[in-house]
């Protein structure tokens, strides 16, 4: 059974990113989507040529592409939502293609990253609330053999993800041991989210 969001506060989530819909879906919200348009790698680089930790510029790419739906969207309450991956203090990228992504898992392979996941609530342009949880992750050694047939079964969908892997399908193959919220992990701090929509009164107690 959908939880609806009150007639008055129609939900908007901020993001193209189809794990994140069927995550707020398999909760049971219902909620719009709409794509912010932003530049996120303009938004971003002088946060990272300041020395930004990689945890702060989520929750601001987050907040960013919130801000901007919420200016087309009067009204409405708008969900914000970023993931940046943190390895020995060098923030990485969406691999754009699969050759990126063979480098990124071996470069990720016997090593431990950080993966920031941020989300936020907006209405009007005002911060109702904003929150990033931070999981830890370290790959296995992996062999080279091994991550050319790996992309090979997974495919395209490894260019979705910060890490070019999906930890709820082929990629916990990946993973040697984890810390943090499994949500959180797949990209939306969803616990998180939910608690917060209730204090705000936005979904059934």
């Amino acid at each position: 059974m959908n939880l609806p969001a009150k007639s008055d506060s129609v939900l908007i989530l901020a993001s193209q990113s189809p794990f994140r819909a069927a995550m707020l879906k398999n909760a049971g919200l219902a909620f719009e989507t709409a794509v912010a348009e932003i530049d996120e790698r303009a938004v971003e680089a002088p946060l990272v040529e300041a020395g930004m930790d990689a945890s702060d510029i989520a929750e601001v790419l987050a907040l960013a592409k919130a801000r901007e739906v919420s200016e087309r969207f009067a009204g409405k309450v708008i969900i914000g939502a970023d993931q940046t991956l943190g390895l020995d203090g060098e923030m990485l990228h969406k691999p754009r293609d699969m050759e990126e992504a063979r480098r990124r898992l071996l470069q990720l392979s016997d090593r431990a990253h950080q993966l920031n996941s941020a989300a936020c609530l907006l209405r009007d342009g005002e911060t109702l609330w904003s929150h990033v949880e931070i999981c830890r992750l370290r790959f296995r050694k992996l062999d080279p053999g091994f991550v050319g047939r790996h992309l090979a079964a997974v495919g395209e969908a490894a260019l979705q993800s910060v890490g070019a892997y999906h930890i709820e399908g082929r990629g916990a193959q990946l993973v040697e041991s984890m810390e943090g919220d499994f949500f959180s992990i797949m990209g939306l701090p969803l616990l998180a989210l939910l608690a917060a929509l209730r204090r705000q009164e936005l979904i059934d107690h």
